[in-house]
Order: structure tokens, then sequence, then C-alpha cells
């Protein structure tokens, strides 16, 4: 079913530190990852609103209500020497995913728009993101809109005792 509005998105403020939390919660628990989730809504209020803010976050509404985020940060790129967004998470509530304005224009879609065009603005040079392998419908609409896997690039990280053992050698 279509709406007649577009998606509108903003920066988010601090006054949406909860539903941002609620969002990211609901994200980890599709993702299978919901006990995962270990900060706290103050502490994402100081990642994002505090002195030295770590990310940036977009909110998406949908006739007046909040229905999906995209929460990013810098990034950068040593062989062009200019930065790049990292987009972390982009989520769209279970009842606006596949709810497109009658121009076509869907909550994820009018994110990452966003994001795109945020990244030119800036003068950066790429959009990236990890996207789960089972998560199909997610690398569907990524693919739909240009986006390549980078098939010959494994992500890695250093966590937990890892990330201990190699700090103390």
């Amino acid at each position: 079913m279509g709406v007649t509005a577009d998606p509108h998105v903003r920066a988010a403020h601090t006054a949406d530190t909860e539903l941002l939390f609620s969002m990211i919660e609901a994200l980890a628990d599709y993702e299978q990852a919901g006990s995962r989730v270990l900060g706290t809504p103050q502490q994402l209020q100081t990642a994002l609103f505090g002195p030295d803010p770590a990310a940036e976050a977009l909110v998406a509404e949908l006739d007046g209500q909040p229905a999906g985020c995209a929460i990013f940060y810098r990034s950068f790129s040593t062989w062009e020497c200019v930065p790049g967004i990292w987009l972390e998470d982009l989520y769209v509530m279970p009842q606006f995913q596949r709810r497109a304005s009658t121009a076509g224009v869907g909550v994820g879609e009018a994110l990452l728009r966003h994001l795109a065009r945020l990244t030119v603005a800036r003068g950066y040079t790429r959009l990236e993101w990890a996207a789960l392998d089972w998560n199909e419908p997610a690398l569907s609409f990524y693919r739909k809109h240009g986006a390549q896997v980078l098939d010959n690039w494994l992500m890695h990280r250093l966590d937990g005792d890892g990330l201990q053992s190699v700090a103390t050698l």
C-alpha cells in the first residue's frame, strides 16, 4: 500500500536517543544478536550528541511517525586521501518496510539517498557498509541501488579477549 508523501529524513536530536536505541535493539534482534547489545541509551546519547561525537544519526519519518534510522560515522581512504562515510546501521521499522510513496520512495531508499547526498555534499568519495550474508532483503535492496559487494575484502574484528591479548603484547 502506497502513501502520498515521501519519507522525511532529518538529523537526529538528543530527544531521539530513546527512539534510536529502541531501533538499535530491534535491528540486533532481527540480526539474531539481541543479547550482544551492551550499550545504554545514555552511552548512545554521549556518542551522538556529547562534546566529542563519535557518530551521527538520521531519523526517517513517514506520515509524521518515526519509521527508520541510519547511524553513521566518518571513515578515511588512505588511497584517495579523502574521507568517506561508514554506514553502521540502516533500519526501517517492520510496519514501514516495503511501503513507498506514490513517487516510489520508501523509507530505506530515502535514508540511503540522504546519506549519498550528504557524502557528496561533504566532498567525500565513498559510502560503505556491511550486510549479513543471509539478509537477502537488505542485499537485494543494496544491489537494486548499484552497491558493489567487495568480494576480495574480508572484514576483520578484534574485540573481547582477542583485543585484550593483542593490546598486552
